[in-house]
Order: C-alpha cells, then structure tokens, then sequence
C-alpha cells in the first residue's frame, strides 16, 4: 500500500513540531535552574581558626638524663659500746649535730680502773724483782770469773734474768690492755654528723653484743643520692665522662615542682647492671649546708651528660601524634596550616628537641593551642592573650591615684 504525498508531508511536520517543543523545554528548565542558582545566597569560606603560635627556636640545650632516687646519708654509723657496763650518762642532746672526737656516753670505769692498777702493780713487782735477777747475775759474772761460782750457777742465773724480762713485758701487756678496755668507757663520735634518738638511758645496763646500739649518727653535709637510670644510659655516661675528663654534674629536683635542691657531682656508676629490672645504680654527693635534702628523701634526679648545641626547639605542646608519626601544624606565609612531620629526639622542660634532618627553620610558625580544630589548609588567626583583671586594676587604681 502506498502512502501519499500528503500524508507524508505531515508526518515530517509533526516530528519537526515535537523537536521544537523538546528544544522549548530544554531551555526553559536551564533558565529556571540558573535563575534559582542566581537567588541563592552564594556559600561562605570557612571563618579562620583561632590558634595560639610559637615560633621554631634554635638554642643550646643541655642533655641530661632522668632518674628518681633516694637520698641517703655520706656516712652513717651506729654508735655501740665495746664493753658490758652500765650506763652513767650520755653527752648529746637528741637531734642536734655533732662533731668527730665528742664525748657521747660514759659508761661505769671503776671495775677496770682496779683492773688498770692490778695490772700495773704486778708490773712493778715483777720489774723490782727482774732488777735484783739482774744485781745477782753481775755477781755470779764476777764470781764466775774468780772461779768462785759454777758454770752452772751462772747460766741458772741468766736463765732467771730471761723470765722475769718476758714476765715484765706480759705484765706491760697487761697494763696496755686495761687502758685500753678503760678508754672503751668513753664513747667519742667517730664521724661528725647529726644524731637520731637515743637508743639507751643512763642507768640501763649495756653489752658489747647488743644489736641496736646507743645512737645512730647520720652524715648529711655533704650527703648522697642514690638513683637508678636505664641499662641503656651506661655507654652513653662513659662517653660523657671521658669527653668532660671531670665527674658529671647532677640536679636533685623536689617531687612536687621543678624546684632545684642541690646541685652536685657524679661519684660512682656501678660497676655492673642489675639483671633483674635492667637498671644500673649511681650515686652522686651533694654539699648540703642548708639541709634542703634529707636520708630517706624521694626526689628527682637529673644527670647533665652534654650540650646539645644548635638545636631547634618548640614547646612541647605543638608536637601531635598519628598513625604515621609525630608532626606540627605549620604556618605557612599565607596564615594557612599545613601538617609538618617531625622526628623529636626528646623532651625534656616542656621543650621539645628536634633531631636533625627535619624540613621545619628557625622563625617558622608552629601551633601549640587550637591544633584540634585545623585540618590542612585551614586558614588561622593568632589569637592575641588577653590583659589580666587584676593587672588593669592596677593601672585604673594607679591612674587615679595620679588624678589625685
């Protein structure tokens, strides 16, 4: 069947018709889109984060490391008798200091004040007698020669001469002991220090085996520390001692602030590691006039091992941590924040020392308060610390005050 020209032509003219209403639409729907666009509120950036800045500083830092220890006296004796007696009298009060050679106890001397003088008056019989001994054996030497004494009388003589000497020098060992055991009747501080508590009253009876003593003397100027530091400090205290050829200087620190209480010398690293923790013990000594630093006192202990020398710093509180590592929020010249990583070598005073090789510059920008609310890229202002109320009381009272 065929189609006629007619029918045709109209069929041409309604695909025409639909094409140009398609086209209608089509534009009618973007002009409605943009002039929509256009009555929106164009989106604002975001408001610049408020930070707190440090600036990336380059100073000597000394190194040290740290320990907490034990303070324990110089020296500490327990003052005990040598002999049973009874006790007459102490020479100290508690508490107080004393010095080397001062009288601290008596103890009852008459039983070896008679011993003493026994002793020295068999001295002087058999001294008397040794002097007759030797009066006879001129005599029987005279008579012997005479041919009016025997040989025999003679050498019994000699012999005579010879045990009284030996008994002579007994009798003076004897005396050289009772003074002895006498002089243990007086009790002298061997060491100068500070007594504790009196173990003993006079009047009690003592012995040379009790276990406790009279009077414990502690030697607190100067005084020592005793502190442990990790197995893994040993190679680098050697190095540091024998690149300052002098013992290396110790800070003790109060527990409860950073107050510095002594300042003194290294004297012992001990010579071998303590398997059980993997811990070495060292002991410094400290002169301690002002007894800021008491036996049995905790405190911290810092031992300055070297200067670190040209090195960049920033406060402790702009290093952040993630999965890759430590970094900083940088600053670059356009105020917008960038993460920075970082390799710390240590911490140590609120102050964080940078390792060699890190990208950051002395004067670089970094952020230490605000870090929470940056990403990379955010745009910041540095927020300025605000003037104390009590600071512009003052001015204000002051300002009046010269109104006046």
């Amino acid at each position: 069947m065929s189609t006629s020209p007619t029918t045709a032509q109209r069929s041409k003219l309604a695909i025409a018709l639909a094409a140009a209403l398609l086209m209608a639409s089509i534009g009618g729907w973007t002009y409605l889109q943009r002039a929509s666009a256009a009555d929106q509120p164009q989106a604002k950036a975001p408001p610049p984060v408020s930070v707190t800045l440090a600036s990336v500083q380059e100073r000597d830092l000394p190194q040290y490391l740290a320990g907490v220890g034990t303070v324990t006296a110089n020296a500490s004796v327990v003052v005990k008798t040598r002999i049973d007696g009874q006790l007459e009298k102490v020479g100290f009060q508690e508490g107080e200091d004393v010095k080397k050679g001062q009288l601290l106890a008596q103890i009852d001397a008459r039983a070896l004040q008679a011993q003493l003088a026994q002793a020295e008056a068999q001295r002087a019989k058999d001294s008397a007698t040794l002097l007759n001994a030797r009066l006879d054996l001129q005599r029987y030497t005279t008579l012997r020669s005479q041919d009016a004494a025997t040989q025999q009388q003679l050498d019994t003589q000699k012999a005579l001469v010879a045990q009284l000497e030996a008994a002579v020098k007994t009798d003076e060992a004897q005396v050289a002991y009772a003074k002895v055991q006498l002089s243990y009747t007086s009790i002298n501080a061997p060491i100068s220090g500070r007594v504790g508590a009196r173990l003993v009253d006079p009047g009690n009876i003592v012995h040379a085996t009790d276990a406790n003593g009279l009077v414990v003397i502690n030697q607190i100027d100067p005084i020592t520390l005793v502190f442990t530091l990790p197995e893994e400090a040993v190679a680098g205290i050697n190095r540091a001692q024998r690149a300052h050829q002098q013992p290396l200087q110790v800070s003790a620190y109060a527990r409860d602030s950073q107050e510095v209480l002594a300042t003194g010398k290294l004297v012992l690293l001990d010579n071998q590691i303590n398997t059980t923790n993997g811990t070495v013990q060292l002991k410094a000594r400290f002169d301690n006039a002002d007894h800021k630093l008491w036996p049995g006192q905790y405190v911290n202990a810092r031992l300055q091992m070297r200067s670190h020398g040209d090195a960049l710093t920033v406060p402790a509180a702009a290093i952040q941590r993630n999965q890759q590592g430590t970094y900083v929020y940088a600053i670059d010249q356009e105020d917008k924040a960038r993460m920075q990583p970082v390799k710390v070598e240590r911490i140590q005073d609120g102050i964080a020392v940078l390792a060699a090789g890190n990208a950051v510059q002395a004067g670089q920008r970094v952020v230490i308060d605000g870090q929470y609310k940056l990403k990379p890229g955010s745009r910041i202002v540095e927020s300025k610390p605000q003037p104390a109320k009590a600071s512009t009381a003052n001015a204000e009272a002051k300002a009046k005050g010269n109104a006046k």
